[in-house]
């Protein structure tokens, strides 16, 4: 079975990958999301041209297959290819789940079945007032026992989005959802180590257990000075794709639990290679996916699969007012019951692409000759 073509249907938020093999049998994946569009045109000048006409009958060489695509392209060792090798590593999961009837957690030696998940939110412009009413209406209509809200500013530079917003928020998210709930913070690559450790004092003082992304995530001694200084899991690696890079991460322990995500780090093959780097140090791995597009439904999958998987699956609460993109993508949009997300048994990723959605996105084919 050889790759025969690859089609993109992107926009600038989002891009969807189809593969089709020589057999006929076809699978879907996701390039990265934001600039998908940059990440699709990628995916079809770089990577296509490598990967067409390649076997893909086992999966046990779909990790050499990658290598080899990304050392090709060894004068453009960045996120763009990652993003762009997750679309065609994604697709083939699927396409392999639908041949051998089966989800593809079963595929990565996992079982259907339930994923704890906290209710995640984006937002900092929402004052802790606004952002308790939110979360008190997740935990009574669906089930939520976990969440996670936002301190600091994106990248600030130790500035709050406001200020004292942050020194509000925590005591009010643990007063208002009371001991039962677990609570996570995420900073977004805000502080020096000594004001994160200021803020990580405080968030262990309220029996916060997560905190990620402290400092800029690229500024890995401070970051390992949080960790070492706090009680609390630090956490973080969204952002990074390069293994070497996540080897260097693990080995010096600079955070507590990893976070890769599937689309930014490459796709499913490279996200396990991270997770089993982290199982052999002795750390978890919790995904990162911070939206409802498939990234959340290839997390699913692989969290039911792995051995060090973390807590819970990070499941976005920002739809229509944040992530208005994030609609209208797939059938079977996920939902959270009881404060659990339940993966389908159907093969593949077990949803099935909108063709309305499709039919509004940008085109591109690539083909055999």
């Amino acid at each position: 079975m050889k790759i025969a073509s690859i089609e993109t249907f992107s926009t600038r938020f989002v891009g969807l990958v189809r593969i089709t093999a020589d057999t006929g049998d076809q699978g879907w994946g996701q390039v990265s999301t934001y600039h998908s569009d940059i990440s699709a045109e990628v995916l079809h000048r770089q990577v296509a041209p490598h990967a067409l006409g390649q076997e893909i009958s086992d999966l046990s060489g779909l990790g050499d297959l990658l290598d080899r695509i990304y050392e090709t392209q060894h004068k453009f060792p960045g996120s763009y290819m990652c993003r762009a090798l997750g679309g065609l590593d994604t697709a083939i999961w699927d396409l392999h789940g639908k041949v051998a009837e089966k989800p593809v957690v079963e595929l990565l030696g996992g079982t259907v079945g339930a994923v704890r998940a906290y209710a995640s939110s984006m937002k900092r412009d929402i004052t802790p007032t606004d952002e308790l009413a939110r979360f008190l209406k997740l935990r009574d209509d669906r089930g939520f026992d976990a969440f996670k809200f936002r301190v600091g500013a994106e990248v600030g530079r130790n500035r709050d989005e406001w200020p004292g917003r942050t020194e509000e928020i925590i005591p009010a998210m643990r007063c208002g959802l009371g001991d039962d709930v677990t609570l996570l913070a995420d900073a977004n690559s805000c502080y020096t180590a000594e004001r994160a450790i200021e803020v990580g004092k405080l968030l262990v003082d309220n029996s916060v257990t997560h905190f990620e992304e402290p400092c800029p995530y690229w500024d890995h001694d401070a970051t390992q000075r949080v960790t070492q200084a706090l009680s609390i899991d630090v956490t973080g690696g969204e952002q990074d794709h390069d293994l070497m890079l996540w080897k260097y991460m693990i080995r010096n322990h600079i955070v507590d639990i990893v976070q890769p995500d599937i689309c930014y780090v490459g796709g499913i093959e490279r996200a396990l290679r991270v997770a089993r780097m982290a199982q052999d140090a002795g750390l978890r791995c919790t995904p990162h996916a911070a939206n409802l597009s498939l990234v959340t439904i290839f997390t699913a999958h692989v969290l039911r699969a792995i051995e060090n998987a973390g807590d819970y699956l990070e499941f976005s609460i920002e739809v229509e007012d944040y992530y208005p993109w994030q609609l209208g993508i797939y059938t079977d949009y996920p939902q959270v019951r009881d404060g659990k997300f339940q993966l389908s048994e159907r093969p593949g990723w077990g949803v099935e692409i909108e063709p309305e959605w499709l039919a509004k996105a940008t085109y591109q084919i690539s083909e055999c000759e």
